[in-house]
């Protein structure tokens, strides 16, 4: 069991126990608007998260009041389209992709643009029924840059994608509920309480079953499915090595809990 640790960067805070990490942005001042100093310490926190070995879940927050309210646009207008693509800013996007363990995103208040892309690069979502999730971007002149028009559109549908990037529309927690996005809606002085429970019950699964587990569902989203079923079988026969694997089932033989190693 990993010591509780209290870390603060960026507008960023890091807590970590019981297996889990829950990495909040705390900028209300801006309502948690992605800055670069932001996403520097989000990109810390997943980097610390990932070599603890302690840690086998995190939740991503900005706790019962806001989630994020999009990208700092005072520095998205100072930046040439150059700068952009080379940018710190599409580095850390490409870091939260590429994160290898559970996570959960608990949602509340303002989940927009790039806020609603966080949360959307997150294995599963809670929502708080306060939660108002949208892409607004087209009102600025732009679309979503880290993934918007991608997720969305893996979620719902084209068509139904096409209401939120190119109408600018916004959608509450029950409804992004009924489009297949959010996992569980609860109270807005629950959400965070929520994401960590779920969180601990995808830490108390073999770490290694889990990661691997992610890997084949995001594979998913980019491989063809004859593809998609050879990297599964691939995914399943490697963790039929593992002491994981013995230890899940002589405890299920033995109708007591099992203890994973993540070996």
């Amino acid at each position: 069991m990993n010591d509780e640790v209290t870390v603060q960067d960026g507008g960023v805070r890091y807590d970590a126990h019981d297996h889990v990490a829950v990495v909040t942005i705390d900028r209300p001042e801006a309502r948690n608007a992605l800055s670069t100093d932001v996403l520097r310490g989000l990109v810390q926190s997943l980097d610390r998260a990932e070599q603890d070995d302690d840690v086998r879940a995190v939740v991503l927050t900005g706790g019962p009041a806001i989630f994020a309210s999009g990208a700092d646009v005072r520095e998205l207008r100072a930046t040439t389209p150059a700068e952009y693509l080379q940018s710190e800013r599409m580095a850390a996007w490409l870091r939260f992709a590429r994160f290898s363990k559970p996570s959960v995103a608990a949602v509340s208040g303002y989940v927009l643009g790039g806020g609603c892309e966080l949360a959307m690069t997150c294995d599963l979502i809670v929502a708080s029924d306060t939660a108002v999730l949208g892409q607004p971007e087209i009102r600025l002149g732009i679309i979503p840059g880290a993934g918007g028009t991608q997720r969305w559109a893996r979620v719902c549908g084209r068509f139904r994608a096409a209401e939120l990037v190119l109408a600018g529309r916004t959608v509450d927690a029950w409804t992004a509920h009924g489009m297949g996005m959010v996992s569980q809606v609860v109270p807005a002085e629950r959400v965070v309480e929520a994401g960590t429970a779920l969180a601990q019950q995808l830490a108390s699964f073999s770490p290694v079953a889990t990661r691997l587990g992610k890997g084949a569902l995001r594979s998913s989203e980019e491989l063809p499915l004859t593809g998609g079923l050879d990297h599964e079988r691939s995914v399943l026969a490697t963790l039929l090595s593992t002491e994981d694997h013995l230890e899940g089932i002589d405890a299920f033989l033995g109708k007591r809990p099992p203890t994973f190693t993540g070996r």
